[in-house]
């Protein structure tokens, strides 16, 4: 398995991350050791996940995702060492005081994400939203005591702009701390304005790593949604609605016509040309059954041809 380096942080991972947000919600218990076994056994090692992950669910409120993968690693002694574990901070748990990047709440955050998670250190820990309530020297400065104590590794952002992550990395530097080394888009091949162009073009100077979340567009690039009678097939159906216009159309015909020259599926298309973008690292991708991280692998095996990643740029321009 071909392994990547992480922007700056000396991390190397896989070129797929395994998406966590399905663990406790579409998945169970039992399905998720059997796709987090599948995923490291295919040779690749980087788990995202979060502390609000999968609050939406139904009975859920939050956590249910780091404790899955605890009891995993738990049941699974020799794994921890194989795998590399992003988790975040930030989003709103409903709870007093359990939201945002304040250093009142991170430190106490990052102990709830340790004892789920069950494990002695956090490998990339993310914030997962931005916090206009919270000044980055702030947010920074927690982070600094908790990459000095070992509890955190590194740390990432998600859903900043060009402009946020440039003033955060400006404080960082201003004031000698730790900056954000990978971030954290959405971006895939219907998503693209989001990232491409300044945010892209700074991740790509300062080093950063970037994975990218909703990489395959909530499913919608996986090809099973061609029409509103197709949006009963998972509860991600609903949001199919967004996509199913004249531009996602022409990137699913697109997407048809390389997967056709590669005997491969839409969705490993999609990720391997995700793969090959400028300042990409990695995708994020989420599984729910063993069939999913074995497509994982072929599109990580996939080549696209300079025509190839032509076809899929311009689609729907």
């Amino acid at each position: 398995m071909e392994m990547r380096s992480l922007g700056r942080t000396g991390l190397k991972v896989a070129p797929v991350v395994f998406g966590g947000n399905v663990l406790g919600w579409t998945a169970d218990e039992r399905r998720s050791f059997e796709v987090l076994d599948a995923f490291v056994d295919h040779g690749f090692n980087a788990i995202d996940t979060a502390d609000v992950y999968s609050a939406w669910a139904p009975g859920n409120t939050g956590g249910e995702s780091e404790t899955i993968i605890g009891n995993w690693l738990a049941a699974n002694p020799g794994k921890r060492d194989k795998v590399v574990i992003f988790t975040k901070v930030g989003s709103d748990l409903k709870e007093p005081g359990k939201k945002g990047l304040s250093a009142r709440w991170i430190p106490g955050a990052v102990e709830d994400s340790l004892r789920r998670l069950r494990t002695d250190r956090i490998d990339l820990y993310f914030s997962h939203w931005p916090d206009p309530e919270t000044p980055y020297e702030e947010t920074l400065g927690a982070y600094d005591k908790l990459l000095k104590a070992g509890k955190v590794r590194y740390v990432g952002a998600s859903n900043l702009d060009a402009g946020q992550l440039g003033e955060a990395l400006a404080v960082a530097k201003t004031k000698s701390l730790p900056r954000y080394e990978v971030l954290q888009p959405e971006y895939n091949l219907y998503a693209r304005a989001g990232f491409e162009g300044a945010l892209a073009d700074l991740c790509v100077r300062e080093g950063l790593g970037v994975v990218t979340y909703y990489s395959l567009a909530s499913g919608f690039l996986t090809g099973k949604y061609r029409s509103k009678d197709d949006f009963g097939k998972s509860p991600r159906g609903e949001d199919m609605d967004k996509y199913l216009d004249a531009r996602g159309r022409a990137i699913l015909a697109a997407l048809d016509e390389v997967s056709a020259r590669h005997g491969a599926k839409p969705a490993e298309v999609a990720l391997a040309w995700l793969m090959a973008r400028p300042g990409v690292t990695a995708p994020i991708a989420s599984a729910t059954a063993r069939v999913h991280v074995d497509s994982f692998a072929r599109a990580a095996a996939l080549r696209l041809s300079a025509d190839d990643m032509a076809r899929l740029t311009t689609a729907g321009d």
